[in-house]
């Protein structure tokens, strides 16, 4: 009787890992923000459906009246048929705000494999694709610069310091001209590796990285956080929530709202939806 119930148990977790959704809030302040702005960010859907068409999905979202949507990659899946959950979901979002749109792993080798015009696709369907490059835009009477990037922001020498020089070119000139505003700064960076490995979090000037990619760890034990992250290994540190570094101020990570197939199923995690609200210092 034990093992039914603790078998019930483990399924009712996991069921509500893949449908339930859930807001988790976070307030920024800043003296580069004049009126206070809501941000929506989501990530990892992995073609998951919140109802038909995402219906509960699109649903919640426009109930926490963002004034920009950031989906911040791996919104589909690398085998998958086509990319239409996703362009589905922008062209349903964009009617509430602003969609930017940045490259996880799952973009990146889809469109390698399968269809080399999806990024042409998802920006007809309403979203602005950002992988390294960035946009300046206005909102309320904020000046804000939003840029995306995949690849890694560091490059270390034999004793782990941050060496500019040896970043990729490309990589590196836009880094040094994204971080060149006034304006506050919005990096959407699919995977918090890219910027808290290798000193980068205390080289970049960046407001704020929004990032996703290690699934809230995947599976989620109480009063621990995440099991396993990708690249930073079992137990990692940076899974979900809010961090602050030197340089970047603020990292957000999103634990996401789906899960391609992995080892182990979500558990003990909520699908994701975060707001995020920039408030006047």
């Amino acid at each position: 009787m034990i093992f039914v119930i603790f078998s019930i148990l483990i399924a009712v977790e996991i069921i509500i890992s893949y449908r339930c959704l859930t807001v988790t809030d976070y307030k920024i302040k800043s003296n580069k923000i004049k009126e206070t702005t809501k941000i929506v960010l989501i990530s990892d859907l992995h073609n998951s459906q919140f109802g038909s068409k995402n219906k509960r999905l699109v649903d919640k979202i426009q109930k926490q009246d963002p004034d920009l949507i950031l989906m911040d990659g791996d919104m589909l899946n690398e085998d998958g048929k086509n990319a239409q959950i996703a362009v589905e979901l922008i062209s349903a979002l964009k009617k509430t705000a602003p969609v930017y749109y940045a490259l996880g792993n799952h973009e990146i080798a889809y469109r390698q494999r399968r269809d080399k015009n999806l990024y042409q696709k998802l920006q007809k369907a309403g979203a602005k694709v950002v992988e390294k490059e960035y946009e300046d835009i206005k909102v309320r009477s904020n000046k804000i610069r939003i840029g995306g990037l995949y690849e890694y922001a560091f490059a270390v020498d034999g004793a782990g310091n941050m060496v500019k020089k040896s970043i990729p070119s490309k990589v590196r000139d836009f880094l040094m001209d994204y971080e060149n505003t006034d304006a506050f700064k919005i990096m959407l960076s699919h995977r918090p590796d890219s910027f808290v490995f290798g000193q980068a979090a205390d080289t970049w000037k960046i407001d704020l990285v929004v990032s996703g990619h290690v699934h809230g760890g995947q599976v989620r034990i109480p009063g621990k956080g995440g099991l396993y992250g990708g690249d930073q290994g079992w137990f990692p540190e940076y899974t979900d929530g809010i961090h602050h570094f030197k340089t970047v101020n603020h990292m957000i990570i999103t634990r996401g709202l789906g899960s391609d197939k992995e080892k182990l199923p979500r558990f003990h995690n909520i699908p994701e939806i975060v707001v995020i609200r920039l408030e006047k210092h």
